[in-house]
């Protein structure tokens, strides 16, 4: 087993080095971010490790307050006749009084550096290039540790990334990387650990072994949110609510429907919020619009006949290939209707099963009250969008995730997965039906298919 890499994450107080290693640690409660300056005052340190073996440790230091002052200080450190290299110019002012004192916070950060075996010198690109940066970076040259320069809030239209370029190349860095802390780009930490293992050729298998962990766990979390919203989805559809006759009756039904289809979007919202480590409040799910509730007899689709007996009662199956549309409540019995009448007086209970109940509370009357397609689109439609930006958002972002209004013509327009129209015929998989959600194969099968579909472009 090699030592973990010991990475030390330096530069100018306020330039988001906390809200890097958040981001790299997917610790939004890690340090605290602020946009008062010292706000790290002590180096704090965390470690991160794969199959239980650690990798790398990332040490958050204090900001360079003073390397103005602090550049001057060592330039005369020297005795007459004396040339000390960097090193030795910092082990004496380490030694001083001074590092106790006046130059404490700076000390910290030296000391940090020269135990690593390398650093991470944060950048606000948004800031000028002024000199106080350039004595930064002499003074941190001195510790001879590899210098990684990392330009932070490139995503902001304010960023002089430029200028940045070309103040470092001239400082002899010509190695660096972009990576917004609170938007950082999908190979965002591919591309920094590749370019610390060109700095760090001995490291290279350690860092190699962090990026495949890294992209691999990209993909199970973005696979394990599509199948929260599959089963989302297939809740909802499934969702079906007989509702005895009158007006009165069926509002209230649709208004408890309503909420109940708003607090599962929203229990699906807080579990992909916890999937990608990131607090509840973080984003929310607002009120669903939905439509009126709709009431109709999908009860009697071809896969609902097929759940009344269809492979069993030549009678059913007849009705249904003949297409006779029966609806219950209109004209009579159609011929389907009826010989699914005929099974249930005839105590065929083994073969139709709750399906009965629901047929003799629409002869009664009643009626079924479900979910609009439209609404499935829109929860469709609102939770893919929320686990894409999840897939991109730094967890040192502050502001809640705000949604835009989604352009994906397929959940729009296109025809619902055959999984989604499936699970109209089987309440029992629902949660929201007031029953035990029956875990059956085929509703995990429908829930796994419909994931898959979930995740195409």
């Amino acid at each position: 087993m090699t030592d973990a890499l010991k990475l030390a994450v330096v530069g100018h107080t306020n330039v988001g080095k906390t809200s890097l290693l958040r981001t790299l640690t997917r610790d939004v409660g890690f340090g605290e971010v602020s946009h008062r300056p010292s706000t790290t005052r002590h180096v704090e340190g965390a470690r991160l490790s794969v199959d239980g073996e650690p990798l790398l440790e990332l040490y958050d230091t204090p900001g360079l307050e003073d390397a103005i002052a602090l550049r001057d200080f060592l330039d005369g450190l020297e005795r007459p006749g004396e040339r000390l290299d960097g090193p030795e110019k910092l082990r004496r002012f380490l030694d001083g009084s001074e590092a106790r004192g006046r130059f404490e916070q700076e000390a910290k950060v030296l000391r940090q550096l020269l135990a690593s075996d390398a650093g991470l010198y944060v950048i606000d690109a948004r800031e000028p290039v002024l000199a106080k940066y350039r004595d930064e970076l002499a003074v941190l040259a001195a510790c001879a540790r590899p210098l990684l320069p990392v330009l932070n809030f490139v995503a902001s239209p304010q960023h002089r990334e430029e200028q940045w370029r070309e103040a470092l190349s001239r400082l002899g860095l010509h190695a660096l990387v972009r990576f917004d802390s609170v938007a950082p780009p999908l190979d965002g930490e591919r591309r920094l650990y590749e370019s610390l293992a060109l700095l760090l050729e001995r490291a290279r298998p350690q860092l190699d072994r962090l990026v495949a962990d890294h992209e691999a766990q990209a993909v199970a979390r973005r696979e394990a949110g599509a199948r929260l919203i599959a089963e989302l989805l297939v809740d909802v559809a499934a969702c079906r609510q007989l509702v005895p006759a009158g007006d009165a009756a069926v509002r209230a039904a649709t208004e408890t429907l309503r909420n109940q289809v708003r607090q599962r979007e929203d229990s699906c919202v807080k579990a992909l919020l916890s999937l990608y480590a990131f607090r509840k409040d973080d984003a929310r799910a607002a009120d669903l619009p939905l439509m009126d509730g709709r009431w109709g007899d999908d009860l009697f689709n071809p896969e609902t006949l097929r759940q009344l007996g269809i492979r069993l009662s030549g009678g059913v199956a007849a009705g249904a290939a003949a297409g006779a549309g029966i609806d219950l409540l209109v004209g009579g019995l159609t011929l389907g209707a009826a010989t699914a009448l005929g099974a249930i007086a005839g105590g065929a209970w083994q073969t139709v099963g709750h399906y009965g109940q629901r047929l003799l509370g629409k002869l009664k009357g009643s009626r079924e009250l479900s979910v609009d397609d439209g609404v499935l689109r829109l929860l469709a439609l609102r939770q893919r969008q929320l686990l894409a930006a999840l897939q991109t958002r730094g967890h040192a972002a502050v502001e809640a995730i705000h949604l835009q209004s989604p352009e994906d013509k397929q959940w729009r327009e296109g025809k619902l997965p055959e999984a989604l129209r499936k699970a109209r015929a089987h309440p029992e998989w629902s949660s929201l039906n007031g029953k035990r959600r029956a875990e059956k194969t085929e509703r995990q099968e429908a829930v796994a298919q419909l994931a898959i579909q979930l995740l195409e472009p």
